[in-house]
């Protein structure tokens, strides 16, 4: 019970006897009637005269009405008092609710500006999605921040909903009326068919089954508390714990806990330089989304994952997983293409991220 409510009772209880006695002499009408034993019939009795009466009785309700009329007035005062002191209170909640939220806001105004300026934004009741552009020496890039606020404002895609289907971002955004799309996880091809890469998880359920990781395949999803959750897992139980709502697989992981993580030699070098994808966290679980471009007329060559995990690390990132890259590497906002596809084209894709206005 907050402190306003449990005034407000308080003083309910207090004044309730007296608003009752004050009602009650407002609305009834007092007669006073006196019985034939109240008149002397022996003229040796001493006589008794009804005015005695009378006047005890009169000077009762005087003292009735002045006892009404000074709780009257206490009563008035307590009212007075009673919204000083809820105004008073009153404003103090707005003060500390203003106050509670007001570091959350501080964390998000030194991040983003880390990123510089938004150059477009989404807000809704269900995401705050924010894009930029990322000039770095050797490559250019985008990012998005997204502040999930419900459920509903991000979801994983199959492409064209099947499995073993394939389809580009665009389309998968297009096909859902979202207002955003990224790259999710990797993929493999089989009898012309493109299938998600090891384990997948769509609305709860395992799309075809758990695999152990293993090599240097990760799991990285979002899960029911609206937080990033990714790593090596080695059992069904273990990925289980996390509540996961919908996720997808690729290698390798980048930042765990603020902390570069090992680049398997592999990647280190094939290729060097690339297109990439990278899904990342805030300490406040806002979510970050990195998309490179690869060569282009400018002299740019594409980014390496040690670049990637600089750049990550300066913009204040927790955790970070690569997603698949090169030809695959996709950005959709507001219904626009905002990389430049290494394929010349958008690649048809196994996996989607998709975010809802």
């Amino acid at each position: 019970m907050t402190g306003v409510k449990l005034f407000n009772r308080t003083m309910l209880l207090a004044t309730a006897p007296f608003l009752g006695m004050l009602i009650w002499m407002t609305v009834t009408t007092i007669t006073l009637e006196l019985s034939d034993e109240a008149f002397p019939k022996d003229g040796n009795t001493a006589p008794v005269q009804a005015g005695q009466y009378t006047n005890e009785v009169a000077k009762g309700l005087d003292t009735a009405a002045e006892t009404a009329v000074q709780t009257a007035e206490s009563l008035h005062t307590s009212i007075s008092l009673y919204e000083k002191t809820t105004e008073e209170m009153n404003r103090v909640v707005r003060i500390a609710a203003a106050q509670a939220g007001r570091p959350a806001i501080i964390y998000d105004r030194r991040i983003t500006s880390k990123l510089g300026a938004p150059a477009d934004t989404v807000q809704s009741d269900k995401l705050r999605a924010q894009l930029f552009y990322v000039q770095a020496q050797n490559f250019k890039g985008y990012a998005l921040k997204v502040k999930l606020k419900k459920a509903e404002g991000m979801a994983m895609v199959l492409g064209n909903d099947t499995f073993g289907g394939a389809e580009t971002t665009l389309s998968a955004v297009n096909r859902y009326d979202a207002v955003a799309g990224i790259t999710a996880g990797g993929f493999a091809d089989q009898d012309g068919r493109r299938y998600p890469l090891s384990t997948t998880v769509m609305n709860g359920e395992y799309v075809n089954g758990f695999e152990p990781t293993f090599s240097d395949l990760f799991f990285v999803g979002i899960n029911k508390s609206l937080k990033l959750v990714g790593g090596k897992y080695s059992s069904r139980e273990e990925l289980d714990k996390e509540e996961v709502l919908f996720g997808a697989s690729f290698v390798p992981i980048l930042l765990k806990n603020g902390v570069n993580q090992p680049i398997p030699k592999k990647w280190q070098n094939s290729p060097k330089r690339a297109p990439r994808t990278v899904i990342a966290n805030y300490k406040d679980d806002q979510l970050l989304f990195l998309v490179t471009d690869g060569s282009d007329e400018s002299g740019r060559s594409g980014a390496s994952l040690a670049e990637l995990q600089i750049l990550l690390k300066r913009y204040g990132a927790v955790d970070a997983y690569n997603l698949d890259g090169g030809g695959s590497s996709t950005l959709i906002f507001k219904g626009k293409v905002i990389n430049q596809p290494s394929d010349g084209q958008l690649r048809k894709l196994a996996t989607h991220f998709i975010f809802f206005e």
